[in-house]
């Protein structure tokens, strides 16, 4: 049985700070940025998005009565967690009227576990073959004011919907994927923002790429020759680039390099998104370069802490028609740009208990107001 995606939409909030703007009142060059770290913009969630709200706002770019209907299993996948205990993903059931009889949880493992989670999709899937299955990934990335980490905070979710007879990418049946217990990017409980070592984190995303294309290509049998593009979890562009790099070389696949571009195209004008990274990039991939049906992409995972992972997928016949690009395209444009003032107001803005939350007219779900430690939410009429 082929199983895959059908569906995939993404949602960032509607403020975003240039990182032009952040080099000038960080007194740095701005190259540091857009050429050092392959980055031009980064979202920025106002105190009315949270996970909840973007992942809402994600999936319901694709969902039809009828998936809502079908889908009996919700994976929603984060490492910014808004509570201990209960799962985003029964909030998220509620806001997008799905069915009381499907199972709802939430997964954590760093910028991974987006990618378990459509390995558990295709298990369910496997045993309940007429099932849909939502998968999001939806997170905000804060580092905070003057940390090494700034420029490459965002924010955003990325929405999939996973089924048999797959609409745009069949996945493939081989996995890589590798595990180590190393602090490399970490949040304990009691901290808003995350911890980085920053020069090993990247040693260690170059070596566990490595690592895992060597053992897929043993597993599957395949070569670097058999892939039309490489799509990878982007912190920051520069570090998907450096890692390609170290399996392949530009005079002899410009195809990859030229599809990097493309698969980038996005995380660039987003920044960080950790869960949702690596999907935001395949869809700019789909969205802006010229793949073709049956061409095969690889994709490569990666969450701090560590576990990695690489698989693939291969196009289906007719995928560019169950895109959303003109959606994606108009999410992108209204966005306004922000301050410096109003950004680092908005980044050191995180919502507490007893406080309600202005509502904006143009955001379809958004948070408005934390009660008794009880999160409500309002969908735009």
């Amino acid at each position: 049985m082929k199983i895959g995606i059908s569906k995939i939409s993404f949602f960032v909030p509607k403020y975003y700070l240039s990182l032009a703007t952040l080099a000038e009142a960080r007194g740095a060059d701005p190259l540091k940025y857009t050429n050092g770290l392959l980055q031009n913009k980064m979202a920025v969630a106002p105190i009315n998005q949270d996970i909840v709200s973007m992942a809402a706002n994600a999936a319901s770019n694709i969902l039809t009565e009828e998936d809502k209907k079908d889908i009996d299993l919700v994976l929603f996948a984060t490492e910014s967690g808004i509570d201990h205990s209960k799962a985003a993903a029964t909030n998220l059931a509620q806001l997008l009227n799905l069915k009381s009889e499907i199972r709802a949880i939430e997964l954590k493992q760093a910028c991974y576990s987006a990618t378990i989670a459509l390995y558990f999709a295709k298990g369910h899937i496997l045993q309940n073959p007429n099932s849909k299955v939502l998968v999001v990934g939806s997170d905000i990335a804060r580092y905070g004011l003057e940390t090494d980490g700034e420029p490459t905070q965002g924010a955003g979710a990325v929405a999939m919907l996973i089924t048999k007879k797959p609409k745009i990418l069949v996945l493939e049946n081989t996995y890589a994927f590798n595990t180590s217990n190393i602090y490399d990017f970490w949040r304990p409980v009691t901290m808003d923002y995350a911890l980085v070592d920053g020069h090993f984190s990247n040693e260690q995303y170059k070596a566990f790429f490595k690592t895992t294309f060597e053992k897929y290509q043993e597993k599957s049998g395949l070569t670097l020759a058999d892939f039309k593009a490489m799509t990878f979890h982007i912190p920051y562009t520069k570090i998907g680039l450096r890692s390609l790099q170290t399996i392949a070389k530009l005079s002899t696949h410009p195809e990859l390099f030229k599809n990097f571009e493309y698969s980038t195209t996005y995380n660039k004008e987003v920044g960080n998104i950790y869960t949702g990274s690596l999907y935001l990039s395949l869809i700019s991939l789909l969205e802006n370069g010229k793949l073709k049906s049956k061409d095969r992409i690889g994709m490569f995972s990666y969450g701090s802490g560590a576990v990695a992972e690489f698989f693939s997928g291969i196009l289906v016949p007719g995928y560019k028609k169950h895109l959303v690009k003109d959606i994606h395209k108009q999410i992108l444009k209204n966005r306004q740009k922000l301050t410096f003032n109003a950004y680092a107001k908005m980044l050191t803005d995180i919502p507490k208990n007893d406080v309600l939350v202005e509502y904006e007219d143009d955001q379809t779900f958004q948070l408005v107001e934390i009660s008794d430690y009880e999160r409500k939410y309002m969908k735009k009429a």
